[in-house]
């Protein structure tokens, strides 16, 4: 009750984003290999980001 207006941190909207793009390419695999392989190489990006930021907010 308490997190109910809690903003979210860039952190876990990449993650939102990451787990949303990996849903995806599951459901493209099934029909559609390319888009699929898209869709595993932006989520693979996203991944980096959030390791990025994670690093960037230890220094």
């Amino acid at each position: 009750m308490f997190g109910l207006f809690k903003r979210k941190t860039t952190t876990e909207k990449l993650h939102d984003k990451y787990k949303s793009l990996i849903k995806q390419a599951y459901n493209l695999s099934k029909s559609n290999r390319s888009q699929s392989d898209q869709k595993y190489y932006e989520a693979e990006q996203i991944l980096k980001e959030i390791d990025e930021n994670k690093l960037s907010s230890k220094t």
